[in-house]
């Protein structure tokens, strides 16, 4: 099945079981805001508590806080986005239809890499075990030549970007042919700039009102409270201040679901670190969190880093780490060498001091800092990508399944009586009473006890019990796998012991290494 229309069934998949609502959907909707629904809240909350434990909890030189969306307009000028926040943008005369000119780009240098997959794909399916991969891409000569044409535009495209030149940017749309996927024609006007940043009032009365911004990120609100929490806190550098909180871009070419949308959650911890330490902690910190996100099972050969070629104007380092979705590899975390940069400004700015008292050395300075960001909704999307799958059963059915990580999953356990009758449901809903203070659990009673599996395996739920008549005699019941299918007896005595550490976040962290 094409990638494609494999993502178009998460999609579905998403509204159909309760994970993803589009928002406002009775009035036909609002573009690019989704809302999350009755499972989709569930996850996205363990993904957030898996994230906040492992900084937290794992590092005692972590702490958090959670600011304010509206801040004072002037930490905006200070950070540099009131002047720079910007996206490359271009209109199709004939289609009326905007887009980002960076990502048209970047769309015509996949397609280059994805004629290469093909040609690999192919020969891979020719030759069987015998296929050397690394030789064919060396000396095939459709793949060489893809790779010199996919190069040469990347090399010229960082160029632009990097200068921010935006004649050369529309250039290259004109020689690569780009069209407009609505349209199908190239009829573009200039590109131009286009700020990012959603503005909004605040004030009594309309003469007495100020502008102030819904924050692009959530990074300036740990900068600006750095010295409350160094001195509350008595923070010694190394340390770190974590936050999870809601950002807003007024994204022109919002798309592909829940990966780029208008308003949306972030993960971020600023690390202080003394300057000329930043670039070791850096590496560490990349390894840190690429440990983190395999621990979630996914498979290494499915993330990777990317590093920036164009730096931006804070930044000495900067990488990304991409996971490989149903439309290609896509960040999903951006790891980044900040500098002084932002403390610096908004000492500048505000007037204040902002710096660090170091005992040891008896000296002042301004920390540098590592920022490690990652968007929770892009996380949530990953997760759901690789967990999706439909799998045929040896008695010639399909069942869809979510195999999420057992920590993660919406619903822990299942309880579900055999029948609706004989003391069955009440048996159900007193294991349920004794095991819902340590994890998720849900009661089924509807349909027959096929077709409840297959709705717990449609929403991730890892384990289901069956409750049957010999429960009421022998204390035991089905314990079902939602991964193997296997079913087992057990007494209900021991279905927390045998559920607890698996399904727990603590069996996640443990696996960070």
């Amino acid at each position: 099945m094409a990638q494609e229309d494999v993502f178009k069934k998460i999609v579905s998949h998403c509204k159909e079981y309760g994970f993803v609502f589009p928002s406002s959907e009775i009035y036909d909707g609002l573009g690019a805001v989704y809302d999350y629904a009755q499972n989709g809240v569930e996850l996205k909350n363990n993904i957030k508590q898996y994230w906040w434990q492992s900084m937290v909890l794992l590092h005692d030189n972590i702490v958090g806080i959670d600011s304010a969306i509206f801040m004072h307009p002037t930490v905006w000028k200070a950070s540099g986005h009131v002047d720079a926040f910007n996206d490359p943008l271009i209109d199709n005369r004939d289609s009326k239809k905007r887009y980002r000119a960076d990502v048209l780009i970047e769309d015509a240098i996949a397609k280059y890499e994805e004629k290469i997959a093909k040609e690999v794909a192919k020969a891979q399916k020719k030759f069987g075990d015998s296929f050397d991969e690394a030789q064919f891409r060396a000396t095939n000569a459709r793949v060489l030549e893809n790779q010199q044409k996919r190069d040469a535009l990347h090399e010229r495209f960082a160029a632009a970007m990097n200068a921010s030149d935006l004649d050369e940017l529309k250039q290259i749309i004109l020689d690569e042919e780009i069209v407009c996927p609505i349209s199908g024609t190239r009829n573009w006007t200039d590109v131009r700039q286009f700020n990012l940043m959603f503005k909004t009032e605040v004030g009594s009365t309309a003469e007495g009102s100020s502008t102030i911004y819904l924050r692009p990120e959530t990074a300036q609100g740990i900068f600006v409270n750095y010295l409350n929490v160094q001195k509350t806190g008595r923070m010694k550098v190394p340390f770190g201040i974590a936050q999870i909180g809601k950002a807003f871009r007024n994204e022109i070419v919002a798309r592909q679901f829940i990966f780029r949308m208008r308003e949306f959650e972030q993960m971020e911890m600023q690390f202080f670190v003394k300057p000329g330490t930043e670039l070791e902690w850096f590496e560490q910190w990349k390894n840190t969190r690429m440990a983190w996100h395999q621990a979630l099972g996914f498979g290494a050969e499915n993330y990777r880093f990317h590093d920036h070629e164009k730096l931006a104007h804070y930044a000495n380092a900067a990488s990304d780490v991409e996971f490989r979705m149903p439309f290609g590899f896509k960040e999903v975390e951006g790891i980044h060498s900040r500098t002084n940069f932002d403390l610096s400004q908004h000492a500048q700015y505000s007037g204040k001091k902002i710096e660090y008292f170091d005992p040891e050395l008896n000296e002042r300075y301004t920390p540098y800092v590592i920022e490690t960001s990652i968007g929770v909704d892009r996380m949530f999307l990953s997760v759901m990508c690789h967990s999706y799958q439909e799998e045929a059963l040896e008695n010639g059915e399909t069942r869809v399944v979510l195999k999420l990580p057992a920590a993660l999953a919406p619903t822990k356990l299942a309880v579900m009586p055999l029948v609706k009758k004989d003391g069955l449901p009440e048996k159900a809903r007193e294991i349920i009473d004794e095991l819902k203070f340590h994890f998720n659990c849900k009661y089924d009673e509807k349909d027959s006890i096929g077709k409840r599996y297959r709705r717990q395996d449609a929403v991730g739920t890892p384990f289901c019990v069956t409750v049957d008549h010999d429960t009421l005699t022998d204390g035991c019941v089905t314990l079902r796998d939602r991964d193997t299918m296997e079913q087992t007896r057990v007494k209900i005595s021991d279905l927390r012991s045998l559920i607890e550490d698996k399904v727990s976040i603590t069996s996640l962290l443990k696996k960070i290494k």
